[in-house]
C-alpha cells in the first residue's frame, strides 16, 4: 500500500489571512522558547507550592517541635555536666550522644526520639526554605549572604541532631567524641590535614565566640518575640543570656581541643564537647566552672523550648 501523503495546511491567522510557515531555524527557536517558558513556569509553580507548604500552620507547628527536642537535649547535657562536677562524677558523655542515650533508656524514650527526630527534620526543611525565600526577597547583597550562611548553618546543626536522634530511635548508637576523634585521625592522614584541623578549630572558636557575644549583647532577642510584660519575657531574657554564653564557652573549649590535637598530632585529643567539658575538671576551680556551665546549658535548653512558642516562623 503506498504511503499516505499528508498535505501541509498553512496556519491561518485570526484575521482570516493565511500566514506562510516560518522557516525551519525559526520554528526550532520557537520550540526552544516555548520549552524554556514551560520549564520556567513549572519551576515557579514548584517554588510557590514549596512556599505554601513551608508556611502552612501544620508544617510550622510540627517543625516547632524540633526546638523542644533541642531544648531537652541541652537540658540533659547540662544535667550530665552537673553530675560530672559533683563528687563521684558520671560515666555518661556530656554531649548530644549522652543526652540521646539517656532519653532512649527510659520507658517510651524511643517514641520520643522518633517524634523529636522527625520534628527536627522538618525544622531543617523550614530553615532551608527560609534561606531560599529570605535571600530571594533581600535586596542587599551582604545581608543576603549573611542570611544564607546563618540559616544553612542552623539547618546543618539541626540536621545532624535529627540524624543522631533517629539513629538512636532505630536502635543504633553513637559516640560523638569517638566520631570526632576518628574524623580528626582521618584528616591527619591526608596532606595538609593538620592545617585543615586547625581551620576547623578556628571556625568552632569563632562560633563559640559568636554565641558568647550574642548572649552578652542580647542579640538573641531578634530571634524571639515573647510577651513584653510579665515573667515570660524575663525568663527568656535570663535563659537566653546565660545559655548562649555557657554554650559559647563550651564550644570555645571544643575549638581549643581541635587546635591542640593538630599541634600535638594526636587525634584522641579532639573529643568534642564531652572532652572539652571533662577537661575542665583538671583546671583550678574547674569543677565549679563546669557546674556553672552545666547550669547555663540547661538554661539554654529552657530558652530553646521557649523558642518553640515565641519564635516567628
Amino acid at each position: 500500500m503506498p504511503a499516505r501523503q499528508c498535505s501541509r495546511i498553512p496556519h491561518q491567522s485570526p484575521s482570516g489571512l493565511r500566514e506562510r510557515p516560518r522557516p525551519g531555524p525559526f520554528r526550532a527557536y520557537d520550540v526552544r522558547m516555548n520549552a524554556s517558558r514551560a520549564a520556567t513556569e513549572g519551576a515557579k509553580d514548584v517554588e510557590n507550592a514549596a512556599e505554601d507548604v513551608a508556611e502552612h500552620p501544620i508544617f510550622e507547628n510540627i517543625a516547632r517541635g524540633g526546638f523542644v527536642m533541642s531544648g531537652l537535649v541541652h537540658i540533659l547535657i547540662g544535667w550530665i555536666s552537673l553530675r560530672l562536677a559533683l563528687p563521684g562524677g558520671s560515666s555518661q558523655n556530656a554531649d548530644q550522644s549522652g543526652a540521646l542515650q539517656t532519653i532512649s533508656s527510659v520507658p517510651g524514650g524511643n517514641i520520643l526520639l522518633w517524634i523529636g527526630g522527625l520534628a527536627m527534620a522538618l525544622l531543617v526543611l523550614w530553615y532551608l526554605a527560609e534561606a531560599w525565600f529570605g535571600a530571594k526577597w533581600e535586596q542587599d547583597a551582604k545581608k543576603k549572604a549573611t542570611h544564607v550562611v546563618k540559616t544553612h548553618g542552623k539547618a546543618a546543626v539541626y540536621g545532624a541532631l535529627s540524624f543522631t536522634a533517629l539513629r538512636f530511635a532505630a536502635g543504633g548508637s553513637s559516640d560523638s567524641g569517638e566520631s570526632t576523634s576518628e574524623l580528626t585521625a582521618g584528616l591527619m592522614g591526608n596532606p595538609g590535614g593538620r592545617i585543615l584541623i586547625v581551620v576547623v578549630g578556628l571556625v568552632v572558636l569563632g562560633i563559640g565566640g559568636y554565641h558568647v557575644f550574642k548572649g552578652a549583647s542580647r542579640g538573641f532577642e531578634d530571634d524571639i518575640r515573647p510577651p513584653e510584660d510579665g515573667n515570660i519575657g524575663r525568663v527568656v531574657l535570663v535563659t537566653g543570656m546565660i545559655g548562649y554564653i555557657a554554650k559559647g564557652i563550651a564550644l570555645i573549649g571544643v575549638g581549643v581541643l581541635f587546635g591542640w590535637a593538630a599541634i600535638a598530632a594526636d587525634p584522641d585529643k579532639a573529643t568534642g564537647m564531652d572532652g572539652a567539658l571533662k577537661a575542665m575538671t583538671d583546671l583550678p576551680a574547674g569543677t565549679i566552672a563546669l557546674g556553672v556551665i552545666g547550669v547555663g546549658l540547661a538554661l539554654y535548653g529552657i530558652y530553646a523550648i521557649a523558642r518553640s512558642r515565641y519564635q516567628p516562623m
